[in-house]
């Protein structure tokens, strides 16, 4: 699949309107003439075209120490059949694994075979969170003891991330992407250039995850922004380009280590991206995404009963995460 990511809105308007943009004077916009219709204004937010969809989203994890050098990488990759609620018939969308992949260092891919084939229901839901507090109705024990094909069971923070992967998917598809009840979302922006505060801002959706993670985890977005970039070419079909700031955000993650000590994470993040929404059918046909988090862990000391004695860990790191999510053909999805 080829597509072209970058194209400039001139360029773009040439496709779409044919008039010779040189000479001719200007449009009441002020825009020459071959390019008016970039004046807008552009409607985001109608109906969603009912068809399948085809999903492949990646996340590549980069380590960094804090001399600039790499000190690992990993990479979580989850292709996703979306059934819509207006063909599945069962209240939301339906959303099935075909697979998940687990890629660490410079090791083979491995798959997650408990994921492949799982099906869960999507619902729009106001709040985000499910009468079990769970964020977008995923459920957590899906997560928890993944092995792989090899047989390798998955570290608590791998779980997590293929976990995130799910999360991330709905929050760009179905939340940045799609209009906001009350206002405060992409239904708001009518011509490029307009930037607004997205009802995302100052929110602390909690990332516990089962007794994995334990409750009072959260993440606490910032002054998140959407904003009209422009117009683009993905895969032949025109988009619009809608940027998404999350502005200065920090995070909270508590781990059990054994019955009454807690391993903490605490740190900051902001994550930057753009979404390309289809104009003819509002369907999300790319996410990019790009984030920068630093930490610090607190790992306890052992106690007496472990043998353990003296002062606790302060762990720091930085982790850069770049994601990318493409809407594909079935022939490539099912490669």
């Amino acid at each position: 699949m080829k597509t072209t990511a970058a194209i400039t809105s001139a360029i773009l308007a040439l496709a779409l309107f044919p008039v010779a943009a040189t000479g001719g004077g200007q449009s009441e916009s002020g825009l020459p003439k071959g390019l008016s219709g970039l004046a807008g204004p552009f409607d985001l937010a109608g109906p969603l075209k009912p068809e399948v969809r085809y999903y492949v989203q990646k996340t590549d994890l980069v380590y960094l120490g804090f001399d600039g050098k790499r000190t690992g990488t990993a990479s979580f990759t989850v292709k996703l059949r979306i059934l819509p609620a207006a063909l599945s018939g069962k209240g939301g969308d339906e959303c099935t694994v075909r697979e998940a992949v687990l890629k660490s260092g410079d090791g083979e891919p491995e798959t997650i075979p408990e994921l492949a084939g799982w099906s869960y229901i999507f619902q729009d839901q106001a709040a985000g969170i499910d009468e079990a507090g769970q964020v977008f109705g995923i459920p957590h024990a899906k997560f928890l003891g993944l092995k792989t094909n090899r047989g390798k069971t998955l570290e608590t923070i791998e779980g997590y991330y293929f976990y995130n992967s799910f999360i991330d998917f709905h929050a760009f598809v179905d939340v940045f992407a799609r209009p906001m009840e009350g206002g405060g979302g992409i239904q708001d922006l009518k011509t490029i250039g307009q930037s607004i505060r997205h009802a995302a801002a100052f929110t602390e959706p909690p990332v516990n995850l089962g007794e994995a993670i334990k409750k009072g985890s959260v993440f606490r977005n910032g002054d998140v922004r959407l904003s009209f970039k422009g117009v683009s070419v993905v895969d032949g079909a025109a988009c619009a380009i809608v940027g998404y700031d999350s502005g200065e955000s920090t995070l909270k993650m508590i781990m059990p280590m054994g019955p009454d000590r807690e391993v903490v994470t605490e740190g900051s993040s902001e994550y930057i991206g753009d979404l390309y929404v289809d104009l003819a059918t509002l369907w999300v046909r790319k996410v990019t995404l790009d984030e920068f988090v630093v930490t610090e862990t607190r790992v306890p000391a052992m106690g007496p009963a472990a043998g353990g004695a003296g002062q606790g860990q302060k762990i720091q790191a930085y982790i850069v995460r770049h994601l990318l999510t493409r809407l594909v053909g079935k022939e490539e999805f099912e490669r």
